[in-house]
């Protein structure tokens, strides 16, 4: 089982809806981490720019599988990985009146040590990843990976 504890308190005119949306996420490795609504949708004082929002942390929690999975399935085809990084992107979009992010887009960079797979090669340890991550067999989202 995997929990997440979310906790809010009120902290100001709720019945007029002015009041903070941050709140807090607390995993059960003990880190705590401020949360609010994107500052594009609630922006401060009612919202928390520095903090995650939950389409950033949807985005990332995507990218992160997928490159845990990625260095598993590149570890037992033999390949030495030295880095990765992603810079993944999501937007929400309308559609049909429901507001979502229809796609995510891993822009990932990886180096290697010593040998280097081709491009076929390459996406094909990605593919096998992106089958394997429980994010990505979890979500409706077309996740698409970009290679640098």
């Amino acid at each position: 089982m995997h929990t997440a504890e979310v906790i809010w308190t009120s902290d100001g005119d709720f019945a007029s809806g002015q009041y903070s949306r941050a709140h807090l996420w607390r995993f059960d490795g003990g880190l705590d981490v401020p949360a609010a609504p994107s500052p594009s949708i609630v922006p401060p004082p009612l919202g928390l720019a520095e903090a995650v929002d939950p389409e950033e942390a949807f985005v990332a929690s995507i990218s992160s599988c997928h490159m845990l999975w990625f260095l598993d399935v590149a570890q037992r085809a033999g390949w030495n990985v030295a880095s990765y990084r992603d810079l993944a992107t999501g937007a929400l979009r309308q559609s049909d009146g429901v507001v979502w992010i229809p796609r995510v887009d891993l822009n990932v960079e990886v180096t290697f040590v010593g040998d280097t797979p081709d491009r076929t090669t390459h996406l094909a340890l990605h593919d096998k990843a992106h089958h394997a991550c429980f994010i990505a067999n979890s979500v409706k989202t077309d996740i698409v990976v970009n290679l640098s």
